[in-house]
């Protein structure tokens, strides 16, 4: 018996703006028990489809079936800033209309299969990045949900927990669809691609493991070049004895007719080669002159079986200094980057005067209710006019259509270029990076990496992204696990 087809989009057209749609007639159907990976450029309308699964969107056409009113948990990529101030217990609760009786068993089942260990009565806005991915997952779990939808779940998480969510997606007998930049987790569990094109607005469906598929999508769009570029060197044969014969009289004008209406034929079997998406422009931080030791960190603060534990470390940065700090998920190093930007670790000492340029994981440092100018225009060094700050804005892929949206409004992927050119306009002295790479297409990191390299300030950084460790030049490193 086939395996039965637990959703279904039927020619489902989707606008947020009227006549701009985000989906046009798209149509597939996911099989009980698959495990699917939804990929396209940024804008595609991933999130946004997984919106319309959930029901939170409703589409202007077409229909969405779920068999049998099969049941969803989503599991997002941040935590909202409105929830920071709840529980562990709080959070979960959330899950439910009527809170069951049994709830804390039921959240120690899930936290369990994610392999996540925090008091319940822990405030959620003081986990770690990582604690909140595990977080984010095992609220979607406690639902015991037919249909798992991840948007980007690697995000932040160390490599035993990739790998323990590996096992689990492996294991997990129901349907999941996954968003995520992560190739090698991707082909660890998926059995086949759904591809939303952010330029034609439709949508193709592959059947096979991720780089098989990559493999094949790669191959078809050589494919359509080659033969292309074979249409277009007759296309321009083709108009060059129109423009002879069109001169002459009699049958020699007929001839040009029809080899007019030919060359029309051949230009609509163009195939529409699939774009890819824009990369970042190459661009450099400038950084503020500083002399000296810019930072001293005599010691830092560890999470030890959940409570804070002090070590003494001898750490001293000066200009061109690039610190990497490491450790598992809650060790604290995002509390360590946070105390280094707010001036509460003791331990610490930053040369005065020094602008600190923060990228926080969370975005922390960007205000959501504020436009993308203003958010812009709120960091700006001194001599930086509003034209060169839309240049470096344009440079991030951050056009004119976007500068009066609120910050709000932008995807996270967005939000991190947002950082990023917030970053090149104030001009900073030390760079705080927590887990920049988060959210960015990959087609960006190794640009960002290039960045980082040449900036001429501090660097501290915290990433789980191997790749984009390994191309920046440390000297310093800091791994909090032997310290614990």
């Amino acid at each position: 018996m086939p395996e039965e087809v637990i959703l279904r989009f039927d020619e489902v057209t989707f606008e947020y703006v009227h006549k701009k749609p985000i989906m046009d007639e798209v149509s597939f159907s996911v099989r009980t028990g698959s495990k699917i990976t939804l990929m396209g450029q940024n804008g595609a309308g991933k999130s946004t489809l997984f919106g319309l699964i959930k029901g939170e969107l409703k589409p202007k056409k077409g229909r969405i079936s779920i068999t049998n009113n099969a049941s969803i948990g989503s599991a997002l990529q941040t935590v909202a800033r409105e929830d920071f101030d709840l529980t562990v217990e709080q959070y979960f609760s959330k899950a439910f209309e009527i809170v069951p009786p049994n709830i804390k068993s039921r959240i120690s089942k899930a936290m369990n299969a994610v392999n996540f260990d925090i008091p319940i009565d822990r405030r959620v806005g003081d986990l770690s990045g990582g604690q909140q991915a595990r977080l984010l997952l095992s609220y979607a779990l406690i639902q015991s949900p037919d249909i798992l939808l991840l948007d980007e779940p690697t995000n932040n998480l160390d490599q035993a927990g990739i790998d323990h969510l590996i096992q689990f997606l492996i294991m997990y007998d129901k349907t999941v669809i996954v968003i995520s930049h992560d190739a090698d987790f991707l082909n660890c569990f998926t059995d086949g691609v759904i591809y939303l094109d952010v330029y034609t607005k439709k949508l193709e469906s592959y059947v096979g493991d991720y780089y098989s598929v990559v493999a094949e999508i790669e191959n078809r769009i050589e494919r359509e070049r080659k033969k292309n570029a074979q249409l277009e060197k007759q296309i321009q044969d083709r108009k060059e004895k129109v423009n002879f014969f069109s001169h002459k009289g009699g049958k020699m004008r007929k001839l040009a007719k029809k080899l007019r209406d030919e060359t029309e034929d051949l230009e609509e079997n163009m195939v529409d080669v699939r774009k890819e998406d824009k990369t970042i422009r190459d661009f450099i931080i400038p950084a503020q002159d500083l002399f000296g030791d810019i930072v001293t960190i005599k010691s830092v603060k560890l999470i030890i079986d959940h409570e804070p534990t002090e070590r003494a470390v001898d750490i001293v940065l000066r200009k061109r200094s690039r610190l990497f700090v490491s450790g598992r998920n809650g060790i604290g190093k995002s509390t360590l980057l946070r105390n280094l930007v707010s001036g509460k670790n003791d331990g610490v000492k930053i040369l005065d005067g020094t602008r600190i340029g923060y990228y926080s994981q969370d975005f922390a440092t960007l205000d959501y209710e504020a436009t993308v100018f203003e958010s812009l225009e709120s960091v700006l060094a001194d001599g930086i006019d509003t034209q060169e700050m839309r240049a470096v804005a344009a440079s991030f892929l951050i056009t004119g259509e976007l500068m009066g949206n609120k910050v709000g409004s932008l995807s996270e992927g967005q939000k991190g270029l947002l950082s990023f050119a917030r970053l090149v306009l104030m001009r900073p002295g030390l760079l705080i990076m927590d887990e920049p790479t988060n959210h960015i297409n990959f087609r960006h990191i190794p640009v960002i990496a290039e960045a980082l390299n040449n900036y001429e300030g501090a660097i501290i950084l915290v990433s789980h992204m191997e790749e984009f460790v390994k191309a920046i030049k440390f000297d310093e490193y800091l791994d909090l696990n032997k310290l614990a």
